[in-house]
């Protein structure tokens, strides 16, 4: 039989493998920053992550106009998202209002790359994010086009524009940015504001990212001059808020952002 002692200590190694792999509660937050995974499948390539024991299902490959874009090898990923109980796809576990934030740095060690699997066949668009079903990125949908005229606006209007982390203007961008032009025009508006903010990140495990000093100048006069250089004659304050920002790990998303305010 050996030694009692060796195997005793195996069955607690192995039981706390378990319960470290054991999967997380329905309804969990989640936020982590690990390398991505991308599978290929018959249909479409998918993409994962792994954390603490367990693979996450993050997102297909999608065009530019997916709510959520995919990640890419070679750099690490900050995931959030909440634990969701739909069945699995693609081998990983579903999170909701999940986001997801290329790294600058990159990592050479983000490298894989997992075959087709039968097992693993999924729709082009199982659940959001998703491609945009053939769309152009910025096209208007059919219900937005029938929609009626909403009323005229009155009063300041405040518009939010959120960030990957670390990150300027986006694919993501130019929809709001396009939508705070035509605001512009009905309020007849006569100044704006904009107001950029360094953002923070509370990790699962504890740990804080910041992200970099001066990036929320950055994205401040990025997005002004976009909307001046568009064709847009108010003045224009561009203000930023870039001291050491504080993250409670719940929708840390938030921060990172531009605040776009017109008045009339």
């Amino acid at each position: 039989m050996g030694n009692p002692r060796f195997w005793l200590s195996l069955l607690a190694l192995t039981a706390a493998g378990e319960l470290l792999a054991a999967p997380p509660a329905t309804g969990n937050r989640l936020s982590f920053v690990s390398c991505p995974i991308v599978r290929d499948t018959r249909s479409v390539p998918c993409w994962l992550s792994e954390y603490e024991g367990n693979t996450y299902y993050l997102t297909i490959q999608s065009d530019v106009s997916a709510e959520v874009q995919p990640p890419m090898l070679g750099h690490k990923v900050l995931v959030e998202g909440v634990v969701s109980a739909a069945p699995a796809v693609c081998g990983g576990i579903v999170l909701e209002k999940v986001r997801l934030s290329v790294m600058p740095e990159q990592d050479a060690s983000c490298n894989t790359m997992l075959p087709a699997d039968e097992h693993y066949t999924i729709d082009f668009n199982p659940r959001p994010p998703g491609p945009s079903g053939g769309r152009l990125a910025f096209d208007p949908s059919p219900a937005s086009a029938t929609a009626p005229a909403p009323a005229p606006p009155k009063g300041p209007q405040t518009f939010q524009l959120y960030f990957d982390f670390d990150k300027s203007v986006s694919f993501r961008h130019p929809a709001p940015l396009v939508s705070i032009l035509e605001m512009a025009e009905k309020l007849h508006a006569t100044r704006m504001t904009v107001t950029g903010v360094r953002g923070a990140h509370k990790l699962s495990n504890g740990n804080l990212l910041q992200e970099s000093a001066g990036v929320g100048q950055r994205r401040a006069e990025e997005v002004a001059g976009l909307l001046l250089g568009a064709g847009l004659k108010i003045p224009a304050t561009t203000t930023w808020i870039d001291g050491t920002p504080d993250a409670d790990g719940v929708d840390d998303w938030q921060s990172r952002r531009v605040t776009v305010e017109l008045l009339p």
